[in-house]
């Protein structure tokens, strides 16, 4: 069955209702018509739809048009006589003979004109159909590869920012191991008892960080920042300003410095200020 199915869209059919092919093929279609009744059904169903849209696209010519063709043709039987010709017989080439002519008409050649020029046009509207079908998948292939492309820059950057959080990671592990940091904790104040914060010192290197991550203190608003400050040797310095992002993590370096006894963090105008506002003064910490 799935043999008879694959000759049955092959195409010869039509080919044959076509006249197109050799005179084997025409008689292989034939012996397989006889033998196989989804073949001959198949084959009436072309040639009733190709009759069909013949007979849609067929114009009766007007009464002039009649009239001035046939003012021009005159059937002479006595020059086919002279020349044994049957004028009823089909023949390909007409006959001239002076003034006379001669166009024998075969109503099965005029038949097959007709369904070649309905099988041209019906495949030429499959060819728009099909380009259609075509254009419209490519439009839509060009949209999923654009989403898919979207997909993979999105899965880039979330791959970029688990390194990054690694290598942050990575990094602040390291630091609170290595026993020449000191890690300072910063607790809140009569202005906001429950922040704190976290600060990794180390007077061998001058190196002075905080753990982005162990910040937990009111947001401010777009004009403050808050400022780090050391006191060295009863002394205020300004060690640097930043946002409390509890979004935020690793380690953030600060101004160095080599010594101090301990740490603060006050709430400043946006930059930073030259000495510390004491009344906005959020976490303090001794070394």
């Amino acid at each position: 069955m799935e043999e008879i199915r694959k000759y049955i869209e092959s195409g010869i059919l039509e080919l044959y209702v076509l006249g197109d092919l050799s005179v084997e093929e025409k008689a292989e279609v034939e012996a397989m018509a006889a033998l196989h009744p989804e073949v001959k059904a198949e084959l009436d169903d072309i040639e009733l739809a190709l009759g069909s849209l013949a007979n849609s696209y067929a114009e009766e010519p007007s009464a002039e048009v009649k009239e001035a063709f046939f003012s021009k043709i005159k059937f002479n039987d006595t020059i086919a006589e002279q020349e044994n010709i049957d004028p009823s017989a089909g023949t390909d080439k007409p006959l001239h003979r002076e003034n006379s002519v001669i166009i024998p008409i075969n109503n099965s050649r005029l038949n097959f004109y007709k369904y070649s020029f309905a099988a041209c046009l019906t495949l030429l509207l499959l060819s728009f159909a099909a380009i259609f079908t075509l254009y419209n998948s490519l439009q839509n292939s060009k949209q999923e590869l654009a989403v898919l492309q979207g997909s993979n820059q999105d899965f880039a950057n979330r791959v970029n920012l688990l390194e990054n959080e690694m290598i942050k990671a990575s990094e602040a592990l390291e630091i609170y191991s290595n026993p020449d940091f000191k890690m300072v904790e910063l607790k809140g104040t009569a202005n906001s008892p429950e922040s704190k914060m976290t600060v990794a010192f180390n007077p061998v290197l001058k190196k002075v960080m905080i753990d982005m991550k162990s910040i937990s203190m009111p947001e401010h608003d777009e004009k403050h920042q808050y400022q780090l400050w050391a006191l060295v040797d009863g002394k205020p310095v300004d060690l640097g300003v930043f946002d409390a992002d509890q979004g935020e993590s690793g380690l953030k370096n600060m101004k160095s410095l080599q010594n101090a006894q301990a740490f603060a963090v006050t709430l400043e105008p946006k930059g930073g200020s030259i000495n510390p506002t004491m009344d906005k003064m959020m976490v303090m910490g001794a070394i």
